[in-house]
């Protein structure tokens, strides 16, 4: 009877060092390493990002995630598409561009969930209405569906993109509105320009994309190889992306100094912090949620506009996580 006890005792004293070895190797177990490579420099657009970095809910998802900034806006689809790195944020219709000219590019997440782009104007421009638009001027910084654009905001008042003159303005959109080179701009973000118009003492105002018969899209994604990818790990990125978002959402001062003190010296001034609470109600709260439908809309109406050459389906493009 007492060597049995005694066997019983070393048998459960043996699992209980077996269960605390176990839990050991899964606690040192070493972080999966993921890149992601922004499509510009750090900015309020990239809140989640930034906050599920500062508080850990990456680490606590079992991954290091290595946050970069390109030296060219260009470079991070190429950079995907070539293996290089893990993830980057994107553009909606840039991806379904990429897809199109035969791109290895996938959607894997959503970031902001709205468009932010509209074509601005000064609020004291005599353009009351885009039908005041006929013969006028317009910056950009660069190239892409800006006549699909156009030319659907025009169509409603008989005329078209070829209508208007586009000049390239670079990156000094609100200066060359401001200055009175151009009578409007597109490109211009709704949270960061309205906001940069207004510390120069200027009022803006806006004609919005998804009010004017354009396609909702969203303005800002995680895209991945669609060759060669980790599921596993993407679903969990999105996971601490999902709660970096609750925690702003339910936190926006404290996330605001949590945001501004990952980087102060760049990040600490006004035109960031009215650009934070403006980016709130665009961020995503379902990243992982993928919406075929509203991506095969926008992808036929690139179509329609003459922007893609062959119908693209959007269930080939959309990772099923």
């Amino acid at each position: 009877m007492k060597k049995t006890v005694k066997h019983c005792f070393l048998f459960a004293l043996s699992l209980i060092f077996a269960v605390n070895v176990q839990a050991s190797e899964q606690t040192e177990k070493k972080p999966e390493e993921l890149t992601l490579m922004l499509e510009w420099f750090v900015n309020p657009d990239h809140g989640p990002i930034i906050i599920a970095q500062q508080n850990g809910y990456f680490k606590d998802q079992g991954l290091e995630v290595k946050i970069q900034e390109p030296a060219d806006p260009n470079l991070p689809p190429k950079l995907v598409a070539a293996g290089d790195v893990d993830l980057a944020v994107y553009y909606q219709p840039s991806l379904i561009h990429g897809v199109a000219n035969g791109l290895p590019l996938a959607w894997a997440g959503t970031l902001v969930a709205t468009p932010l782009d509209g074509l601005l104007v000064l609020d004291e421009s005599p353009v009351k209405s885009l039908k005041d638009m006929k013969g006028k001027t317009i910056g950009l910084n660069i190239g892409g569906i800006e006549n699909a654009i156009l030319d659907t905001l025009f169509e409603p008042y008989g005329f078209t993109s070829k209508d208007v003159k586009l000049v390239n303005v670079g990156w000094n959109l609100s200066s060359s509105l401001m200055s009175g080179r151009v009578d409007a701009i597109m490109g211009a973000y709704r949270n960061f320009e309205l906001n940069q118009l207004a510390i120069e003492g200027e009022k803006g105002r806006m004609f919005y994309y998804e009010e004017n018969n354009i396609p909702p899209y969203d303005e800002l994604i995680f895209i991945a190889n669609s060759k060669k990818h980790n599921k596993d790990a993407i679903r969990r990125f999105l996971r601490a992306i999902e709660l970096g978002t609750q925690y702003i959402v339910n936190n926006p001062d404290k996330s605001w100094e949590i945001f501004r003190d990952y980087s102060p010296e760049k990040l600490n001034n006004e035109l960031n912090r009215r650009a934070w609470f403006d980016t709130i109600s665009r961020f995503d709260l379902r990243p992982a949620a993928k919406d075929v439908g509203r991506y095969q809309a926008f992808a036929d109406f690139l179509q329609s506009k003459g922007e893609l050459k062959d119908k693209v389906d959007a269930r080939t493009f959309m990772l099923e996580l």
